[in-house]
């Protein structure tokens, strides 16, 4: 029973499309991964070189320059919230980033999630949805209870756009409370203030478990500008606030060192006293080995238009450790995938629609679209994701659906009810849940396969991903349905009539396809990062160690006793 039947899944590239098609849906994904990568250089340059000048003339680090330093040599930071803020003008300003840096990092072999001020951004400050951004960090290092370091260099709110980021459920208010539940909880914070630290900067480090301030850094209530203005005092925002007074008179801060250099080695030291990963423990001796199929290949098997189909095991195959899955339930619900592969060495779920035409087990010798929720499929990936809950397995959600199964025969068939059930699932579900929007994410689907309001750790989108209720013409074509016959055909027979018509429709469904972009969503928190195809499995190795890393929080089963072992039998009639 222990046994895990996991079978090799996946043909070589060259059986699955040839090398016409894959130089055909490669040159569609070309300009998308270039936008994506000219975008991330954008951000992370924040305001330019004159801006990283001013730090450097302060002998200063940049933040990136810390955060770069910051995590293991030869590691990758895997940055969450990139384009939070991207292309929105406050006055003719941006906020790259929103002024914050927020990313996945391995320091002295554990992950951490690391929150730093950018410094090169209106000195560190808080702009409208940099509260939410943090917080949404926050809240990804208390699900996965993975240690929380904060590089402290900000100048409080962003004052002229206050009052979009200061009031309000998730106002900037609500990280110290944030803070608060991390404490409370048991995860690790520890801060390093690097510079200034005003107001709402001045309240974030205190909760930590280790403060460390440099010799350029304070953290005042207010500062001296505005104790000049109130009370008439001329002194410093360092003789207020400084590591002289935090550090040897308040007690608000545990140590002074003298540059950041120095405070980002201690920053790594205090990270290397916490308990090492359980990862190993829960691989059992296995080693993480790639796909037998490379992830490079991904753009390749996944087209860039949304209507076309493809085999969606292979997309599997090229993600799961040695390319092995073991699938669960596979006679039912045809249109959905479910079941346990290893991803680095440790076992997760996955769910995942099936794309194309599948046999319809209600009418014997016809067949429906893929991509679709429909009654047997829903009630197979409910069972599936309370196993993995049962079971403590992390759970990855592959998103390409167009919605839920309509019409009179969905009703009779209780679709609601069903949805509701997987709906009710995923909202209780303590094990980490993770979402990859790999092309649609469309309607109700999008939710009941654990969208974002679902409450996954971690929503990736990719270039290609299209976040909506429903396609442009789609939409179009509902916004004018009075208008249209039978056929969605105009109906007037004024010309002029018709011109209005076909013009409004043509400018409801641009501005639905706009929207559809991922950057639109990434822009307004609606994702949390988006990622190039080829880099998955990359992301799915951090993920999923991640899950792993703490111990004793949540049920994890060793695989002898695994819900899925029954479900198997149950199904198969009890045959070997």
């Amino acid at each position: 029973m222990a046994h895990v039947p996991v079978v090799p899944i996946g043909k070589p590239r060259e059986a699955v499309v040839d090398q016409a098609e894959l130089d055909r849906e490669l040159a569609g994904h070309a300009p998308l991964v270039s936008k994506l990568e000219s975008r991330r250089a954008e951000v992370q340059a924040g305001w330019g070189d004159k801006y990283a000048e001013r730090v450097h003339e302060k002998d200063k680090l940049t933040t990136r320059e810390r955060v770069e330093r910051l995590k293991d040599e030869g590691s990758r930071i895997f940055e969450v919230g990139t384009f939070v803020n991207y292309g929105v003008d406050f006055n003719g300003l941006e906020s790259p980033a929103a002024g914050v840096v927020t990313a996945f990092m391995q320091i002295e072999g554990r992950w951490c999630v690391v929150i730093a001020n950018d410094n090169t951004v209106a000195s560190g400050a808080w702009w409208p949805q940099t509260p939410e951004k943090i917080q949404r960090a926050q809240e990804m290092a208390r699900r996965l209870r993975l240690p929380t370091l904060y590089l402290v260099d900000c100048s409080g709110l962003y004052l002229p756009e206050q009052s979009k980021s200061f009031a309000g459920a998730t106002g900037a208010g609500h990280i110290f409370r944030m803070n608060s539940l991390l404490s409370a909880e048991g995860v690790p914070q520890i801060a390093g203030v690097f510079g200034d630290c005003i107001a709402g900067g001045g309240y974030m480090p205190l909760i930590s478990d280790r403060v460390y301030m440099t010799e350029q850094a304070y953290m005042v209530i207010a500062g001296a500008a505005l104790i000049k203005g109130a009370k008439s005092q001329h002194i410093t925002s360092l003789d207020i606030g400084g590591p002289e007074v935090h550090v040897h008179q308040s007690g608000c801060a545990d140590e002074r060192v003298p540059d950041d250099v120095t405070l980002i080695d201690c920053l790594r030291r205090e990270v290397a006293r916490l308990p090492t990963s359980s990862a190993p423990f829960y691989r059992g001796g296995v080693e993480p080995m790639p796909p037998r199929f490379s992830p490079a290949e991904l753009p390749g098997m996944l087209p860039v238009d949304h209507r076309q189909a493809y085999d969606a095991m292979e997309i599997l195959a090229r993600l799961c450790d040695q390319s092995l899955f073991w699938e669960v339930l596979p006679s039912v619900g045809r249109e959905m995938i479910c079941g346990v592969g290893r991803v680095a060495g440790l076992y997760a779920g996955f769910v995942l629609n099936r794309q194309g035409l599948i046999d319809d087990p209600e009418a014997e010798g016809e067949q429906r679209p893929g991509g679709i929720l429909y009654r047997q499929g829903i009630a197979k990936i409910s069972t599936f994701s309370r196993a993995c809950e049962s079971d403590g397995l992390p759970l990855i959600w592959l998103q390409d659906i167009s919605g839920f199964d309509i019409g009179a025969e969905a009703e009779r068939h209780g679709l609601l009810a069903y949805g509701s059930n997987l709906i009710y699932t995923n909202s209780t579900n303590q094990t980490p849940m993770f979402t990859v929007l790999l092309r649609k994410a469309s309607g109700a689907g999008y939710y009941a396969m654990a969208g974002l309001p679902y409450d996954p750790v971690v929503q990736l989108s990719t270039p290609i991903s299209r976040l909506s209720v429903m396609e442009g013409r789609t939409l179009a074509i509902a916004s004018y349905n009075s208008k249209l016959d039978d056929n969605f055909e105009i109906v007037t027979t004024d010309p002029k009539e018709r011109t209005r018509i076909e013009q409004r429709m043509a400018e409801v469904e641009a501005r639905i396809e706009a929207d559809m972009d991922p950057y639109v969503a990434a822009r307004q928190l609606d994702t949390d990062e988006i990622v190039r195809i080829d880099e998955l499995r990359d992301w799915l190795e951090v993920l999923v160690e991640m899950s792993y890393q703490g111990i004793g929080y949540r049920r994890v089963k060793n695989p002898r006793i695994w819900t899925m072992h029954d479900l198997d039998v149950l199904l198969s009639g009890g045959r070997a």
